[in-house]
């Protein structure tokens, strides 16, 4: 099966102004949210998956994946303790009806 003329895609940066949609107030809060959590862009000098890497090239790279990912980290740091505390002090709240 032949593929013809199928151009290979481009991607730039990120979206620079919301899309138009049906819902723009919906859009915006997304986009609002992905920029406040990830405000820098993903490191790709330094390493590539599926490539050998430097052995001297990953504990620099390191730190930069670590920055790149530290809204998400965050954001499932907060997650895990709503997880763990909600259920402990509504379990409180019915056991110890003081």
């Amino acid at each position: 099966m032949e593929l013809g003329n199928v151009s290979q895609p481009t991607y730039g940066p990120g979206l620079v102004e919301v899309p138009g949609s049906s819902m723009p107030g919906l859009v915006g809060m997304v986009h609002g949210f992905l920029r406040l959590v990830q405000p820098h862009r993903l490191p790709l000098g330094a390493c590539l998956p599926g490539e050998g890497c430097h052995p001297r090239a990953a504990p620099s790279f390191l730190p930069q994946v670590l920055r790149y990912e530290l809204g998400f980290l965050v954001c499932t740091a907060i997650g895990l303790l709503f997880i763990v505390l909600v259920p402990l002090v509504g379990c409180c709240f019915c056991c110890c009806r003081c």
